[in-house]
């Protein structure tokens, strides 16, 4: 075994038993470097990446490789979701000199650590044009060993260009104006695929904070056109074989147009934000389509992604093996695929015929694109036919029809079950558990179902039992196998504050705003950038030879620095805390030429932008939040799309006192004839309190 033996993370541990001489991110290893004068071979990925496990099959278990490698490199291996600090400054570096990125991500670097040659996935040899790892691992130690002046000379450039520019002057007095909201929204229209949904062509992936952002700015614009953008990706998408038709939950991205075919990876981040455009889909069109899908991915996450103490795990790979090969070698999509032979053999006649017609089932496999041959004869699962129209064609009624293709389903799914299950990557990110509690939190009271509310719940407990510190009130990022380990950064700050304004509105229990309040004064002592305002990644403290960098857009996670926007806003207007609203303000100037000059790259900040322009109105229940008349005041709060406002409860009691200390009005809201009672108000000054679910439904819908 190499280095990563002591190490805990599933990417780093599949590498265990290379022959290449990995060590994981750390000082033994920069030491090895600077004591032997060899660069660095860095490879960046994560578990559940398909490439990844191409280039190790490939790449990092051949010996003529390794040998080189050990004996001219020092190599290094790192999980980009541990490390996402190493990951974005190499990233930026390879997608800057390359034009693209991705993973794995491989990087040459100094014994210093400054990168000077990288790129992604490399073949073991020259291969279609393509360069091949053994070509490229001998001219660079050539260049290393002879022209080392270049490397110098190349690399101080590179600093100079990404990493020391001059800083900009903050700008807070800059206007933040609803003009950068429709240069946002315009480009997604042009973009938008009418016919298959989403954005752009092959690759697509699901992009949640941009249909959030479109659910905002039709919200805030009246425009249809941007609800049915969101609604037509939303029915595509959960028809398509990127969902899992069969056990739910959503594939990384399609690599098709059409939501076809996936790489069939499962993150946890996806599963959380999708579900929460789902239900905000439902509030809007109460079309029950949208919480089946939002049901069906609870589910899954409850039933494969949740640890026994209520933790959520981080993603299931693409990649297992298949239940009648011997060698135990991995294929892409093998425990989801399906031969027509397997169908056969598994259904009646009438279930076959039903399934088959309803999921564009194909006796050779309906794979047409398949340029590593991966797929042939297998079919992946998507809603070619919808279930009436699977009726008509078969002239049963609908009744039956979905009757058989339920009975079909259970049968896939326990044979299914008996497959080679793919690696789960049962680590736990803060961040990715924050985006989760959130999401279980406005499920139990959207749905109605209590199981979710203590999910969330038990998630949360469970940071603060296991990866929060309440002297120093700091987190750790990362759990796996006991071990809490790894500062916390930005983003899981961000992401878990969120979370608990999001469950302190759902359950009304006051320790999990007070908790949020706690870790906001950590995130704005640890990460913010007093020169340019807004937020670093990395706390000031870290320990740490590389630069302190900050968000640069909204991707398939928010960045950081937007939810930070959204979390001050939403304390300013909860505790009438104008220095937060203020700071804001100033996180959102901080990046108005980044927002100005690609606003489609920043769909979060310019919700968050949204958000700032609004006043939110305030809704106060008064009552105890353990109350039926409180719980049923809660459904109707929660039962309409209003994405702009605060909720606060006046419960009489420490909840009622600590809101008290803030916020002077509210000591004096009470029940009126002992029911709950709610206050609608704007900017503090309220309508006439209601107990009456109905009248505060009329209420809700008047503002």
């Amino acid at each position: 075994m190499n280095h990563l033996a002591g190490e805990k993370s599933p990417y780093l541990l599949q590498h265990v038993k290379n022959p290449i001489d990995w060590y994981p991110w750390g000082t033994e290893a920069f030491a090895k470097a600077k004591r032997e004068n060899k660069p660095i071979f860095l490879s960046v990925g994560y578990a559940a990446c398909h490439w990844c496990h191409v280039m190790e099959r490939e790449s990092f278990v051949d010996r003529q490789i390794a040998d080189f490698l050990n004996g001219h490199f020092v190599a290094i291996k790192v999980d980009r979701e541990e490390r996402p600090d190493v990951d974005a400054i190499y990233m930026e570096f390879v997608t800057a000199t390359t034009g693209r990125g991705g993973w794995p991500m491989t990087a040459f670097l100094t014994p210093d650590l400054q990168p000077f040659m990288g790129g992604t996935y490399f073949p073991p040899e020259d291969r279609g044009g393509m360069p091949g790892l053994k070509s490229i691992l001998i001219r660079i130690n050539e260049l290393w060993v002879k022209e080392r002046e270049k490397i110098t000379n190349y690399v101080q450039q590179i600093r100079e260009v990404l990493w020391e520019k001059p800083l900009e002057t903050p700008l807070e007095d800059a206007d933040l104006s609803p003009a950068p909201l429709n240069a946002g929204y315009e480009p997604l229209r042009a973009h938008f695929d009418s016919t298959f949904g989403g954005f752009g062509s092959e690759p697509k992936f699901p992009s949640p904070t941009t249909l959030d952002f479109l659910l905002h700015y039709y919200h805030r614009s009246g425009k249809r056109e941007a609800l049915e953008m969101v609604l037509k990706t939303l029915k595509a998408m959960a028809n398509g074989g990127i969902y899992d038709q069969l056990g739910g939950g959503f594939h990384r991205y399609s690599t098709d147009r059409r939501w076809f075919l996936p790489h069939f990876e499962k993150m946890l981040y996806d599963q959380a934000q999708l579900t929460n455009v789902y239900l905000d889909a439902w509030l809007i069109t109460r079309d029950p389509f949208f919480t089946d899908i939002a049901r069906d991915v609870l589910e899954y996450v409850l039933r494969e992604m949740t640890a026994p103490d209520g933790n959520f795990f981080c993603a299931q790979d693409a990649d297992s093996a298949l239940a009648d090969d011997a060698s135990g070698e991995k294929h892409e999509g093998a425990f989801f695929i399906w031969s027509f032979q397997e169908l056969a053999a598994a259904l009646t006649s009438d279930e076959l015929q039903t399934f088959t017609h309803h999921y564009g089932v194909k006796e050779k496999g309906n794979v047409e694109h398949d340029p590593f041959n991966e797929f042939a004869g297998k079919n992946a699962l998507y809603i070619a036919n919808t279930i009436d129209q699977t009726a008509k064609q078969f002239a049963k009624s609908t009744y039956e029809v979905a009757e058989l293709v339920k009975s079909a389903r259970h049968k896939l799914l326990r044979i299914r079950g008996q497959r080679p299950h793919p690696l789960l990557d049962d680590k736990s990110l803060v961040s990715w558990n924050g985006l989760m509690i959130r999401t279980f939190a406005r499920a139990g009271r959207v749905l109605s179902e209590p199981r979710y509310l203590l999910a969330a719940t038990k998630a949360a407990e469970f940071i603060y039992a296991n990866l929060y510190n309440p002297q120093t009130t700091t987190l750790l990022r990362r759990w796996r196998d006991g071990q809490a380990a790894i500062t916390g950064f930005l983003d899981d700050y961000a992401f878990l504050i969120q979370a608990l304004l999001d469950l302190y509105e759902c359950t009304l229990e006051i320790r999990w705003l007070k908790w949020a309040d706690q870790l906001q004064d950590a995130q704005d002592k640890l990460f913010w950038d007093s020169q340019r305002n807004g937020y670093y990644f990395t706390p000031a403290d870290a320990a740490s030879s590389l630069p302190r960098t900050r968000d640069r857009g909204d991707n398939v996670e928010p960045a950081g620095n937007s939810v930070a926007a959204l979390n001050l806003l939403r304390f300013g207007y909860i505790l009438d805390q104008k220095d937060r609203i203020l700071k804001a303000k100033k996180t959102l100037s901080s990046f108005t030429e980044q927002f100005n000059h690609s606003p489609t790259a920043w769909t979060t900040m310019l919700t968050a932008l949204n958000w700032y322009l609004n006043k939110p109105r305030q809704i106060i229940l008064a009552g105890s939040p353990s109350a039926q008349s409180t719980l049923d005041m809660l459904h109707h709060v929660f039962n309409l799309y209003m994405p702009i406002q605060v909720l606060l409860c006046a419960d009489g009691g420490t909840g009622q006192n600590f809101l008290g200390q803030y916020v002077e009005f509210i000591k004096a809201i009470k029940v009126i004839d002992g029911k709950t009672t709610v206050y609608v108000c704007h900017d503090y000054t309220c309508q006439t309190p209601t107990s009456d679910p109905a009248e505060l439904s009329k209420i809700l819908q008047q503002a």
